[in-house]
């Protein structure tokens, strides 16, 4: 293999990708159903593929479960950058915040799989306590330096709050006090215009 060949690896075929995203999908599905001990031949007919294409995608039930959670995360940073081009700062901030509440949704959800990892969940949850802190302090320094709000506080301390209502076991009901929550803080982090 040339250098060149091994820096630049060569990218899934379409079909392929579409399978891979079909099985997280269909994993995160299934996982919220019925729970850990779901088989992965379950998962692979929810997704409309064979066994073998999931574990071409994911070797052991601990890389499937790793994956969707990442994937998950992946799609929340994703968000947060595409929300920073195409709404204004404090905008942005509120409606990441807003899509944050249902990323901890699918967190609870997975959390009986993710506990069941051989090795745990620690490490898989420190890398994304890192992505989820640069991406909320990013659209709060872009909404602080608009003028628009002031924040004296940590951002994470935002998270924190919305977590702190968005309790395991609160449902649809805890989710939405935790927006409710994310429009009073930001409401209340406004800064007032001329009187």
């Amino acid at each position: 293999m040339s250098d060149e060949n091994a820096s630049n690896p060569r990218k899934p075929r379409a079909d392929a990708e579409r399978n891979r995203l079909r099985l997280l999908g269909a994993a995160k599905t299934v996982f919220a159903e019925k729970g850990a001990g779901t088989s992965l031949e379950e998962i692979a007919r929810a997704a409309g593929v064979g066994i073998g294409t999931l574990y071409r995608h994911f070797p052991t039930r601990d890389a499937l479960i790793e994956q969707v959670y990442r994937n998950e995360l992946a799609q929340l940073v994703q968000t947060a950058a595409e929300l920073t081009r195409t709404q204004p700062p404090v905008e942005a901030l509120r409606l990441w915040m807003r899509l944050f509440v249902d990323y901890l949704a699918t967190k609870q959800i997975m959390s009986e799989a993710l506990d069941a990892l051989v090795c745990g969940p620690t490490a898989l949850y420190a890398t994304s306590g890192i992505q989820l802190k640069a991406a909320i302090a990013d659209l709060v320094d872009r909404a602080v330096a608009s003028g628009a709000i002031r924040l004296d506080m940590d951002p994470l301390d935002l998270l924190r709050a919305v977590v702190g209502v968005a309790q395991p076991g609160t449902g649809s009901e805890g989710r939405e006090n935790a927006k409710r929550l994310i429009d009073l803080m930001i409401a209340g982090a406004r800064v007032a215009g001329p009187a």
